[in-house]
């Protein structure tokens, strides 16, 4: 995600919402990757860890599967941000994704 003044807070650094918002779409796709086709996923809870200003020319951000289950996974994510080719961690979050199938109003 590039850096974007619209996104930012008062002290110019992107917003917490932001990150947690970008954090949970990272986890919830990481999490999905491991479902059934016709599957949708959930968010069931999340924790973000704010730990530097979320400040740079770009963002990274990463989800990855701790555990799957058949119908609740937990993940991890991280973002990253990176400024003069540096990437430094601004934020972790833990999250409970859970998979959805046969509703039409949730799907992949």
């Amino acid at each position: 995600m590039a850096h974007d003044d619209r996104l930012t807070q008062q002290h110019g650094f992107i917003h917490a919402g932001i990150i947690t918002t970008m954090l949970d779409s990272a986890c919830g796709y990481a999490a999905f990757s491991l479902m059934p086709a016709e599957a949708g996923v959930l968010t069931v809870e999340l924790k973000t860890s704010l730990l530097a200003p979320a400040d740079g020319e770009r963002f990274r951000f990463e989800g990855r599967v701790v555990k799957a289950g058949r119908t609740i996974s937990f993940c991890e994510g991280r973002a990253l941000a990176v400024k003069a080719g540096q990437e430094k961690l601004v934020a972790t979050m833990s999250a409970t994704m859970m998979t959805v199938v046969g509703r039409s109003n949730v799907r992949g």
